[in-house]
């Protein structure tokens, strides 16, 4: 057979995107040659400002992406974003998203320079200065709160991370973990584009081609295109210098060193439109672009692909200026001065004596008070980017943005309207029937979101139905959210089974303050695979709970089909490991877990979590149906007792001469079969002990000391056992004890992984099914017995 006429070329089907190329013909309409000179002189400024702060924090930061994309983001804050300098949290706003955290010197830099600009040329356009980035705040770059350094001091400087927080003006969320930043910038733009529609603000974000090789971004790529997300704008800062390589990615017919592909045709594969710039350290090349993205010719999001030079002009190109730079104050960095002070006839101060944390901030602070002096004496260069402000201003107050659905509010939930203990006949299950607990918190999310008109958004991997996630949805449109075709459903599309771009989505939705974004997988995947996400949320939602002291934002990470009750899917589903990844892993107020075992508990817990407003919610729901059991009968609490994170299901009775210990259970599936088969014998043998029920151990911990010693004194932890169906350690708080462990039975008792098959059939196997409890609480009792009598 012949072959060689099988080979065909392949190009693309057809897209709803563009593909537009900017070279040095285009012009832009409205870009003088006055203005060209002014942003000539504000970049030199920037990239001379990018060099101070890496001289003065030696051997951290990155300088040379920082300098590549200046030109980048000066364009688009002084030329086309519509927002207030005077008001950082302003929410019909247009926002800059630094995706590309590592880009976090040039953040401070330009925001610094913007504020001196404005505060020379028309100081009104400023806000309190606790909300501005002063040049004062550079002296706190990459800096703990606890610096003791005189200036830092005495100007209450920010301390400003090495990558961004929200503790940082006009920054949204935390980023800096590669790829991150795209998903949770995203996240920013459904939630903007949900809530106000076609009025919606537009999302600028950047990034570096090195940023857009972790796989979370071609999934982020995905769902924005599928989602028609025409409110967003990629800036692809193209230096082709990662830490490692000098060409990431393919270029012409030279192959790339880590990817095959351009940044341009990464984004067209995915249905964007594309603006390539050949130049992108030419201002009039960059603002043609703009100019073209800002005409809306279609409703796909569009990425503009700036080819630019890594550490251009710094002396260091290249790889070798992505982490790095010159020496302290040397022959090199002088070098890098020279431009600035030759353009505006200035000098500056060259450092002299001992290298002594004082005196090195000194030297910073007179380098830093040339620029502030460049300022001042060249009045016209301030006048005209603080005019550009006032323009920015001016444009989003005519755009009198709207926004799209006035029945929504969010805010209902943390209003007295809504109580625990007030539990809905929707989410309340009859005695004798079965339901599962996936099923029961999709209904309880659905039953809010019918309350508050649609804040809740939901997404999963390709299983909407098997996690149930897809009540949430119950009484909104089928099918998923799109921006133009169906805008209110509440179901978002996040790329297929995309656990990991999942959750930035739903974080940047919650972290856009107007819903709550909710994501489901199996607990196996996305408790993993959201980690990142959860802890960059964290982050930046403690971040700005400090700094703006507004209540953090939650958003859901919904572990279903956890534990071992998915046995037939096998070890490589049924995780145990899951809940140890999180319970009391993180700051107190960012994440709480929930553990329920009867499917009437999910309301009141999940209503008593949101009111905490922690960063994130994680509830670990399983697959099959549970029988809804009589708790009168069987004298356990009311369901309203779980909100206390621990109850007790038997408290022992101190007056008997015999007594048994206390037992600790954690787990639906564990404690189903406990409650029907085992505890009932517990009663007939008349062992006197206590047995608790963990819920949720955040809960807990932020109940009182006092009431935390009322329900669990220490002596308890220090004999009691646990049954658990997931791991050991994460019963270590309650079981103290060397003796109380050895007891406790728990998933991988035997140490291995537990085989396939029938829920009932891998509890046997780890010795967790109701014969093999049974047998661990009487081995159990009469040790505590031998150990009184001793």
């Amino acid at each position: 057979m012949a072959t060689d006429s099988l080979i065909k070329k392949m190009d693309f089907g057809p897209r709803r995107g563009y593909y537009a190329e900017i070279d040095s013909t285009a012009v832009a309409s409205d870009f003088s040659d006055t203005a060209s000179a002014a942003f000539e002189d504000y970049d030199l400024l920037y990239r001379t400002l990018c060099g101070i702060l890496y001289n003065f924090v030696p051997k951290s930061g990155h300088p040379g992406g920082s300098i590549s994309s200046g030109r980048i983001v000066e364009s688009v804050l002084f030329s086309i974003m519509n927002y207030r300098i005077s008001d950082p949290q302003c929410l019909e706003a247009d926002i800059f998203s630094y995706a590309a955290g590592h880009k976090a010197m040039g953040l401070y830099a330009m925001w610094a320079l913007r504020n001196e600009a404005a505060k020379v040329g028309d100081p009104e356009l400023l806000p309190d200065p606790k909300f501005q980035l002063r040049m004062e705040d550079l002296l706190g770059f990459r800096r703990n709160p606890t610096q003791e350094t005189p200036l830092f001091a005495k100007f209450k400087a920010k301390s400003l991370d090495g990558h961004p927080t929200p503790l940082t003006p006009f920054v949204k969320l935390s980023t800096g973990a590669s790829g991150f930043g795209i998903t949770s910038s995203f996240g920013l733009s459904f939630g903007a584009m949900d809530y106000f529609g076609k009025d919606s603000p537009l999302i600028h974000v950047l990034e570096g081609e090195g940023g857009m090789t972790p796989g979370r971004v071609s999934e982020a790529l995905a769902a924005a295109a599928t989602a028609q997300l025409w409110n967003t704008i990629l800036h692809v800062d193209w230096n082709q210098a990662s830490i490692d390589s000098e060409k990431v990615c393919r270029e012409g017919s030279i192959p790339g060193d880590y990817v095959q592909w351009t940044p341009a045709e990464l984004c067209y594969l995915h249905d964007w439109n594309v603006i390539s710039v050949k130049n992108g350290k030419d201002f009039r090349q960059i603002h043609a672009a703009l100019e073209l993205a800002g005409k809306r010719r279609n409703d796909q999001p569009t990425a503009i692909i700036y080819r630019t030079i890594k550490g251009w002009e710094y002396g260091i190109e290249g790889r070798k200026s992505h982490g790095a730079g010159h020496n302290f104050c040397s022959e090199a960095y002088y070098n890098t001065l020279k431009p600035l002070e030759e353009r505006f006839k200035v000098k500056f101060p060259k450092f002299e004596g001992e290298q002594t944390q004082t005196n090195i901030e000194q030297n910073f602070y007179d380098t830093l008070l040339v620029l502030r002096g460049i300022f001042k004496e060249n009045n016209e260069i301030a006048e005209f980017f603080s005019t550009r402000l006032a323009e920015a201003d001016s444009r989003l107050s005519r755009l009198d943005r709207k926004r799209r659905n006035d029945k929504v509010n969010l805010d209902l939930i943390y209003s007295d309207e809504i109580k625990y203990d007030e539990i809905p006949s929707e989410c309340s299950y009859d005695v004798g029937g079965a339901q599962t607990l996936r099923a029961a918190l999709g209904e309880t999310l659905g039953y809010l979101n019918k309350k508050t008109g649609g804040a809740f958004i939901g997404a999963s991997a390709d299983l909407l139905g098997s996690t149930s996630i897809n009540k949430l949805n119950s009484g909104f449109p089928d099918g998923f959210w799109n921006s133009i075709s169906n805008p209110d459903s509440r179901l978002i599309a996040a790329g297929g089974i995309c656990e990991d771009c999942m959750g930035g989505l739903m974080a940047g939705i919650s972290t856009y303050g107007k819903a709550i974004g909710a994501g489901s997988s199996y607990g196996a995947f996305i408790t993993s695979l959201e980690h990142i996400t959860a802890r960059l949320h964290g982050i930046g939602q403690q971040a700005k709970k400090a700094y703006l002291g507004l209540p953090q934002n939650t958003f859901i990470i919904v572990n279903a089909h956890a534990g071992l009750k998915t046995g037939e899917d096998g070890p490589t589903h049924a995780d145990p490991q899951c809940l140890q990844a999180v319970q009391e892993n993180f700051p107190r107020d960012v994440m709480i877990t929930l553990t329920p075992w009867d499917p009437n508990e999910m309301y009141p817990m999940v209503i008593a979590a949101l009111k905490k407003r922690p960063a994130v919610l994680a509830p670990f729901v399983t697959r099959p149906s549970e029988k809804i059991i009589d708790r009168k009968t069987l004298n356990l609490p009311p369901v309203t007792a779980a909100v206390k994170g621990l109850y007790a299901m038997r408290t022992a009775d101190p007056s008997k001469e015999h007594y048994h210990g206390t037992l600790v259970l954690q787990g639906s599936g564990i404690t189903n079969a406990f409650v029907n088969e085992v505890l009932p014998r517990i009663d007939e043998a008349g062992f006197n002990m206590n047995v608790f029920y963990v819920t949720s151990a955040e809960l807990f911990s932020m109940l009182s000391e006092k009431e935390q010693a009322e329900i669990y004194p220490d002596k308890f932890a220090y004999e009691a056992m646990g049954i658990t169906g997931l791991t050991l350690p994460t019963l270590y708080r309650w079981v103290v004890s060397r003796e109380g462990r050895k007891h406790s039975l728990h998933a991988f008792k035997h140490g291995h992984y537990l085989g396939s098959g029938k829920a009932h059939k891998v509890f046997e196997e780890a010795e967790l099914h109701p014969e093999g409890q049974w047998k661990a609480i009487k081995e159990y009792a009469e040790w505590i017995e031998n150990r009184n009598n001793d």
